[in-house]
């Protein structure tokens, strides 16, 4: 969070003795001759980079082409360890610089809770208002299984080991010895780490994608979630003293994984189910180990403090349901209730967890088994008021709050699992399913209006449409069986396991009402006493430019509907929304998907208040620039003012989990920095939020105009364009990597815009160092709005200076430009068949390259991109010098896998090779898609 925030010259050391331990490793291990190797590669490009030299860039290029397969491959893994190492040392200087702060008890970090309160504060914030926002708000991160991870799991063990080690050379108190173990250690940690294989030999099945979520709950979060409580607790007291302050459980988790059927035949719903029931699991096991703990910690004697008499009437009703427990327990543990009380909470979650393992039906016949969280966690209140009355409050506040913590947050269900499907899906279901049923003849072919009447009326009518389902296709029975699926495990499992369903390709009121109808077919909707009502949140997705524009038309013909206004109400009016940045930023750049997507935020905002509904926004972020990346904290605060209100929703893609949440350390930070950031983008629920400059809003719907233009004249009106992305990236290479059960794309053989997925897009433009997608637009559409008009570059300049919006976009669009390198992109592109093509291609991308490297420089007032975070930028210049010598082995590797002219069985050797480089360049820029 902080630019200036490291320790340069610790950070420097810490990598070069990291680098160091790796040489010895690779020495002994790889031998001298691939030693070399990779320090005639290292040394060789950074003298480039120092200085050209044409003579020792054909010298190195001959070397490449020299070294035989199997040196290829460990030179490679070579490097591609030292960017592990590397990120783990930045890492750990962060958190290392964090800890220092905190020990000085100087003022922290910008998005720490402390600073966050004591701006608050300043402005006229009062505890009232901080409880009452601190109440409103849920910061709601969602894990996917978008294929972008290239990590092992093996491998994330790994590196979580030399985070560790690494992270005890920092305690000052060791001698000499003691340091010297520690160092051994950490050379052996690096060793294992060289001796594990980093390629996954086969695909990963959607089970493997749900054990890798899973990793992250059981080796950070499960301990960084109480942490950021205590912390946000720790600072309210210190910046309002007086103020008895209640720290809420504000954090959710939701999934995708196991859920997201979008384009993946293989998220069935006998694998959602599984993939509910192993989460819910994990979670017990969880809750099994702290109650454990707390067992052992809480041996109070009734003779020497004064037990609740709330406690004691909860053990004689314990002591009606397990009467055998209750005989051992009173013998063995007399005067010591809460161990009884400990050791009946123990049994009733061993026996949910059983019957969960058993597959047995949960809740309405759990017996003295926990049939909901909630009962649960009535139990471990009862023990902390007891607690606090014998002025135990220490223990109270601290080990049984922690367990409290985690169960409002994670409930028995760990996380929301949402449900995704793309519209047309559900609209051939509804077509087969009730082609019989009055008002759905020949459905496919009805206009909007009439599917409306038909969808409606199916709802007011009560009961199923069809008695007995008419014989299905694959897709329609499998969309039924999800329905069913979900059904069933509400009742099993938890009637919180299941979030949102999200409609992919969401075009308009209709496809939200099909996918209730469906509901109400199953059972998830229908009529209450009450009224209408369905169990199943519906959240619309909308992608594409198109989409983004049509959805006022959309949103408005849904809620204006009666019957959906009844169903909304009964879901407490609350309307999820979701954007998508990937396909947006695909369709029509960075800058038009920017401005669209805040746009919508501002119409959304306006419906809500129209109609009193309140609409909690899903943004679809990915890892990079291209697909809404960047900072949470900066990202949240760049919203429109009073749209966020309280709850935001966020996917954690791919490789971000691994950076945000593999490290115990960095995760309290990633959710104390994203909750601190929707804290004060909520400010609009306690008092007046200022708006947006009008002039500044209408000069980014100029400049948005002209960036989509000159992207879309790129990627739609440049004749060979598609050839020369299929054929200048490694986007065909990078469908073989076994890094997620997704398909790339949704048309096999189609070289079309319409048939590649954002996120192989984002990910192949930044393998080739062309970074397109996130930059692309911005230096046209800059320079023609400011073309001799002086003056503007000022205007500009105060919109950076002064609008969250555009210092973020600005912000992250150059660090996707610090990035770009058109010197290697300029060597991918000649790789494609049609070179004259292929090269007025690239000459236009590197003008607009070089214009918009010259106008965000003018912007900011600097003389080189990252000026104003040099942190970041010698990150970046560190990481470049090794990945030139990656890029320059893929192209080589590139030749000989593409090469006609060779025999398949000779090609094939350079595909493992050629994939590791995929892997390692991955690694180097933190980023896949």
């Amino acid at each position: 969070m902080e630019k200036k925030a490291v320790n340069g010259k610790a950070l420097r050391s810490r990598v070069k003795l990291l680098g160091n331990l790796l040489g010895e490793v690779l020495r002994e291990q790889a031998g001298h001759r691939v030693f070399n190797a990779v320090e005639q590669l290292r040394q060789g490009y950074i003298r480039l980079h120092k200085r050209e030299d044409l003579r020792l860039r054909e010298r190195l290029a001959r070397f490449i082409d020299a070294l035989p397969q199997d040196d290829l491959v460990l030179v490679i893994r070579a490097f591609n360890t030292y960017f592990s190492l590397v990120n783990i040392a930045e890492e750990e200087a962060q958190h290392l610089h964090r800890r220092r702060l905190l020990q000085k008890g100087s003022m922290l970090w910008t998005g720490s809770f402390e600073e966050t309160f004591r701006e608050l504060q300043g402005q006229g914030i009062n505890p009232g208002q901080l409880q009452f926002l601190l109440d409103q708000i849920r910061y709601l991160p969602v894990f996917t299984a978008h294929p972008t991870e290239s990590k092992r799991r093996t491998v994330l063990h790994g590196l979580r080991r030399i985070f560790v080690t690494s992270k005890m050379l920092d305690d000052s108190a060791l001698n000499d010895e003691e340091e010297q173990e520690v160092m051994d250690n950490l050379r052996a940690q690096i060793q294992i780490l060289w001796e594990t294989e980093e390629v996954r030999t086969n695909k990963p099945q959607v089970q493997d994608e749900v054990e890798n979520g899973l990793f992250y709950f059981r080796d950070s979060l499960f301990e960084a979630v109480p942490l950021t409580y205590r912390a946000a607790r720790r600072a309210a007291r210190r910046v309002f003293a007086n103020a008895d302050i209640d720290i809420p459980a504000f954090i959710r988790f939701g999934s995708w994984i196991g859920g997201d059927r979008d384009g993946n035949p293989n998220v069935t719903a006998a694998i959602t189910g599984w993939a509910l029931r192993t989460q819910s699991i994990e979670v017990l096991k969880e809750y099994q180990r702290r109650l454990s703990d707390l067992y052992q910690l809480l041996g109070h004697s009734s003779r020497f403090c004064a037990i609740s008499p709330v406690l004691l009437a909860s053990l004689e009703r314990d002591a009606d349901d397990f009467p055998e427990l209750a005989e051992w327990v009173d013998q063995r543990f007399p005067s010591e209730p809460y161990r009884r009380k400990l050791r009946y909470m123990m049994t009733r979650l061993d026996l949910r967890l059983r019957q969960l393992e058993n597959g047995q039906v949960l809740n309405e016949t759990a017996g003295p088994a926990y049939a909901a969280a909630e009962d649960f966690l009535d139990d471990l209140l009862l023990v902390r008021d007891s607690l606090r009355g014998h002025n135990d409050g220490y223990i109270a506040d601290n080990e049984v709050q922690e367990i409290i913590w985690l169960v409002q947050t994670f409930g028995f269900h760990l996380a929301n699992l949402d449900i995704r499907q793309e519209s047309s899906v559900h609209s051939r279901t509804i077509a087969e399913l009730f082609a019989g049923a009055p008002g759905f003849a020949n459905y496919l072919e009805l206009p909007e209006e009439a599917r409306m009447l038909a969808l409606s009326d199916a709802l007011r009518r009560p009961g199923p449409l069809v008695e007995q389902a008419p014989d299905l296709s694959p897709m329609a029975a499998e969309t039924c069986a999800m329905f069913r699926c979900i059904a069933q495990l509400r009742r099993e499992v938890s009637t919180a396991g299941f979030g949102n369903y999200v409609i992919s390709m969401t075009h308009e009121a209709s496809h939200i009402m099909e996918v209730l109808v469906l509901a109400k077919e199953f059972g998830l909707a229908g009529w209450s006493r009450q009224g209408l009502y369905s169990e199943i949140a519906i959240t619309p997705l909308f992608e594409t430019i198109h989409d983004l524009e049509r959805m006022d038309t959309v949103m408005s013909t849904l809620l204006d509907n009666p019957v959906y206004a009844k169903i909304l109400s009964s879901q407490d009016d609350i309307q999820e929304v979701m954007l998508g940045y990937s396909d947006s930023c695909k369709d029509g750049g960075i800058l038009s998907s920017s401005w669209s997507l805040y746009q919508a935020q501002l119409r959304l905002a306006a419906l809500a208040d129209k109609r009193k509904i309140r609409i909690r926004v899903f943004h679809g972020r990915g890892g990079s620039v291209g697909r809404g990346g960047g900072p949470t904290y900066e990202a949240i605060l760049a919203q429109p003012p009073d749209t966020v209100r309280g709850q935001i929703k966020i996917t954690e893609q791919g490789e971000v989990l691994s950076f945000k949440y593999a490290n115990l350390e960095t995760a309290v930070y990633e959710l104390t920095v994203g909750t601190a950031g929707l804290i004060k983008a909520s400010i609009g629920l306690v008092r007046p939020a200022s708006g947006d400059n009008p002039n500044h809003l209408k000069i980014m719907a100029e400049l948005t105009r002209t960036g989509e233009a000159v992207y879309r004249d790129l990627t739609e009106s440049t004749p060979g364009f598609m050839d020369y992305f299929y054929e200048a990236t490694p986007l065909n290479e990078i469908a073989h990597m076994n890094i997620g059960s997704r398909p790339s794309h949704r048309q096999r053989g189609d070289r079309s815009m319409s048939s590649i997925r954002a996120i192989p897009w984002i990910f192949a433009w930044a393998q080739s160092r062309h970074v397109l997608p996130a930059w692309y637009g911005l230096g046209s559409a800059l320079a023609r709005w400011r073309e001799d008009k002086p003056e503007r570059l000022q205007v500009l300049q105060d919109m950076y200076r002064h609008w969250p919006f555009f210092r973020a976009l600005m912000g992250n669009i150059g660090m996707a430009m610090a990035k770009t390198d058109m010197a290697i992109a300029g060597e991918y592109a000649g790789l494609p068949n049609d070179r004259d093509a292929a090269s007025v291609i690239y000459r236009k991308i590197q003008a607009e390259f070089e214009s918009s490297q010259a106008e965000m420089l003018a912007i900011v007032g600097a003389d080189h991109l990252l000026a104003d975070n040099p942190t970041l930028a010698f990150s970046l210049q560190r990481r470049n010098v090794y990945m030139e010598p990656l890029n320059h082995i893929q192209l080589a590797l590139l030749r000989r896998y593409r090469n006609d002219e060779t025999p398949p069985e000779f090609r094939e050797i350079w595909l493992d090779p050629l994939l590791r480089t995929i892997n390692a360049i991955s690694a180097g820029q933190r980023n896949t898609g």
